[in-house]
């Protein structure tokens, strides 16, 4: 893709993996920033090695470890995940192109979430819990090398943290100060992430893109 053609919440497969964009930074040469779908990892790269996907009704894959089918025209209940495919938002709303959220409650209009964000039942696709069997898997742009036991689980990528998204050495940017803080992921104890400079913060945290932001990691290049 073009660096123009880049928008925040478009879908893209990105070393052949699902990943959704979460920024875009024209000034620098690794532009653009993504969370890998599957386990919520944070990546950067260019625009070019990037390839958009428009995510559609009957799509399944895997999100934060867990498998999920896109449904359209199927009410949801308190709890469950929505994609919003489709936003039209209103001036006080705040949500945007394909972010998923958490219903708390439903009427005949459209559904409030758990970020007191109202959405119309037009906007959104359901995120069904499981790959069903009539589903067309998006985990992947390139199923010819992906074990042919490719199931409802999916072919699980054991992370060597087990289901944390971070790993010694990640350096993360905090967002959410008007202070540069940018620090290195030292030590990991349970669900606590200890960075330098004496900063701990809970994994949950620290995978919030609204307050840390994945820079990279020198050991990994």
């Amino acid at each position: 893709m073009k660096l123009y053609q880049v928008r925040k919440g478009q879908f893209v497969y990105y070393n052949n993996e699902l990943h959704k964009v979460y920024g875009v930074k024209p000034m620098y040469k690794l532009s653009v920033h993504l969370i890998k779908l599957r386990d919520l990892t944070q990546h950067i790269t260019n625009a070019a090695s990037v390839e958009r996907y428009i995510p559609r009704e009957n799509d399944s894959f895997i999100y934060n470890h867990k498998v999920y089918t896109l449904r359209n025209n199927q009410k949801p209940v308190a709890e469950d995940l929505i994609l919003i495919n489709n936003p039209a938002p209103d001036t006080l709303d705040h949500y945007s192109l394909n972010e998923i959220e958490v219903v708390e409650t439903v009427d005949n209009k459209g559904v409030i979430t758990s970020d007191l964000d109202g959405i119309k039942h037009t906007e959104y696709l359901l995120m069904v819990p499981g790959r069903a069997t009539d589903s067309h898997p998006i985990d992947y742009k390139d199923m010819v090398n992906i074990e042919e036991n490719f199931d409802d689980a999916g072919p699980q990528i054991t992370h060597p943290y087990g289901e944390l998204s971070t790993q010694l050495g990640d350096i993360y940017k905090k967002k959410d100060s008007d202070m540069l803080i940018e620090a290195m992921v030292v030590a990991i104890k349970g669900q606590t992430i200890y960075l330098g400079g004496g900063i701990e913060v809970p994994h949950e945290e620290l995978m919030d893109t609204d307050k840390w932001e994945f820079q990279y990691n020198p050991f990994n290049n």
